[in-house]
């Protein structure tokens, strides 16, 4: 209680510093029905600025733009739709990728956005080493003003899911080293004022080439939790940020927002050690066998998880891309511990000394490691020890820095955020490393697995490849090398009379993917 108090009123100083030295908005804000005020975390603030070729609407949390256009854009049921895009073609061998894009289309500035600027853009993304992966890209090549064909180094079915993340900037004007403070684009919206650790304020591209915004002006406010917190009960925000904590509490004035995602949490279960007999020593009960990982998976209450930890708000994770168009059902399981301890004792780990299995003199147990810091990821590995431990599976908890947590995930479990809105996700996590035996993140190989997903993205149509991601997971299935537990709703403080449009299923993080739609808000009248 003290340390809640303490936080709280820290969260009291800090807002009331920040109110002192900035432009906080009124709470009669709300009133202006062209405009909003949203509340971030300050990670959601782009270290390189709003500078698409650095990361600006890429990476981890992937996010539209706004200020800047892409070719393409993901459509609420998370399939391809196109933006600056008007058409796009394979070809045969899966290596080219032709695309049209708008005519009449502008820059802020008043210049033409062409094909010319948008093989600028990539190229340039390509050799920055962009967060934006780029690396089956060969080249980017402008066949006229209206026709780019991008030139990959190897296929890649799902390049329409890239598409949508890079925002086209101008070759003429483009300059990295002022850019990202001083973005042109062709977006919904333009930068009109930025102060760096505080706010953002964009206001709407009277040259937008789509629907003019009904939003006319978004500020974007960048505060902790507690302070997002203080700035809703002081009427100082429209929609803000929050977490599961502070669902239960009542705000005059507000209602809290619930937004779905595939921002999940699970565990590895590295699979390097497969023959029981040969290690001695070390974490081989979870290497043991398949039937180990298989009754893992299936003892896990996980609506339990969301009740105990996330205080309700979350679903189900059975995958890395619950719901998503490559997802498969084959995933899912209902909590079953008969059928574990069945699974356990037939792998041979039975009953010994305090309740804790054993096989051949060796306890069931292991380390479920949480990246320190990290109070839901450190709930969630104590709701799976405990459950785990009514399967006579002993489990300790341990908090890890990141700097070590990569290293002891490939022996030992570890609590992972994941969920992207691309398949790419689902091959980073169990395809087979290039110059490796096992995957990138977790010990764990199947050449199954590894031809499938290859075949996906060799495939020349979207949308017959996610038969063959969802086949993909039915062999991962079997396997059992990642148990995942929940996704983790994304929870708002919204202003009455505040209409925010429906959401996509948002990613990993909590930032931007609320407003990608923001240009579609508008205000009771």
């Amino acid at each position: 209680m003290k340390k809640t108090i303490f936080r709280l009123f820290s969260a009291l100083l800090a807002f009331t510093l920040l109110a002192g030295c900035r432009a906080v908005p009124p709470a009669e804000a709300s009133q202006d029905k062209n405009s909003v005020t949203v509340v971030m975390p300050p990670t959601s603030e782009p270290e390189a600025g709003f500078d698409p070729i650095h990361g600006w609407g890429a990476g981890e949390h992937v996010h539209e733009p706004l200020i800047q256009s892409t070719l393409t854009v993901t459509n609420p049921d998370l399939t391809i739709g196109y933006d600056l895009a008007t058409g796009m073609e394979a070809g045969e061998d899966g290596l080219t990728w032709t695309v049209t894009i708008r005519e009449g289309v502008k820059f802020t500035d008043g210049t033409d956005l062409t094909a010319t600027d948008v093989a600028f853009t990539y190229n340039a993304a390509r050799d920055a080493s962009s967060v934006t992966d780029l690396t089956m890209l060969d080249y980017a090549e402008a066949v006229d003003d209206t026709t780019v064909v991008f030139h990959l180094t190897r296929p890649f079915s799902i390049w329409p899911y890239t598409m949508a993340t890079l925002g086209i900037v101008p070759e003429d004007t483009y300059d990295p080293a002022t850019y990202g403070s001083s973005p042109i684009g062709s977006g919904r919206y333009k930068l009109r004022q930025w102060d760096r650790g505080q706010q953002v304020i964009l206001e709407y591209n009277t040259d937008y080439y789509g629907d003019l915004p009904r939003m006319e002006q978004v500020t974007i406010l960048f505060m902790e939790e507690d302070a997002a917190f203080l700035a809703v009960q002081a009427g100082q925000a429209d929609l803000a940020y929050t977490s599961a904590p502070y669902a239960d509490q009542t705000v005059d004035g507000f209602s809290l927002l619930s937004v779905k995602t595939v921002d999940n949490r699970g565990i590895n279960l590295p699979t390097n050690v497969t023959s029981f007999s040969a290690v001695r020593s070390g974490n081989v009960f979870i290497g043991d066998s398949r039937m180990v990982r298989q009754a893992i998976n299936l003892g896990i209450d996980r609506q339990a998880m969301i009740d105990n930890v996330l205080n309700g708000w979350g679903t189900p994770a059975y995958s890395v891309c619950d719901g998503l168009p490559w997802y498969s059902s084959v995933n899912e399981v209902e909590c079953d511990r008969e059928k574990a301890a069945a699974l356990l004792d037939a792998a041979g780990w039975l009953p010994g000394a305090g309740g804790i299995r054993e096989k051949e003199g060796i306890q069931a147990q292991l380390t479920i490691h949480y990246t320190a810091g990290d109070s839901v990821r450190q709930g969630l590995a104590a709701e799976l020890a405990n459950q785990l431990g009514e399967l006579g599976i002993k489990a300790n908890i341990k908090g890890v820095g990141w700097d070590t947590a990569y290293d002891d995930a490939l022996s030992n479990p570890l609590v992972w955020g994941w969920g992207a809105h691309t398949p790419m996700e689902l091959y980073n996590i169990y395809h087979t490393a290039p110059g490796s035996d096992s995957a990138q993140y977790s010990p764990y190989s199947n050449t199954k697995v590894d031809e499938l997903m290859d075949a996906a993205l060799a495939c020349t149509d979207l949308e017959k490849s996610y038969a063959l991601w969802q086949q993909a997971q039915e062999e991962i299935a079997n396997d059992v090398p990642w148990v995942w537990l929940v996704n983790a709703d994304h929870l708002y403080w919204v202003r009455n009379g505040l209409q925010v449009a429906q959401q996509k299923v948002h990613p990993h993080g909590h930032g931007w993917s609320i407003v990608n739609n923001v240009d579609q808000w508008e205000w009771n009248s």
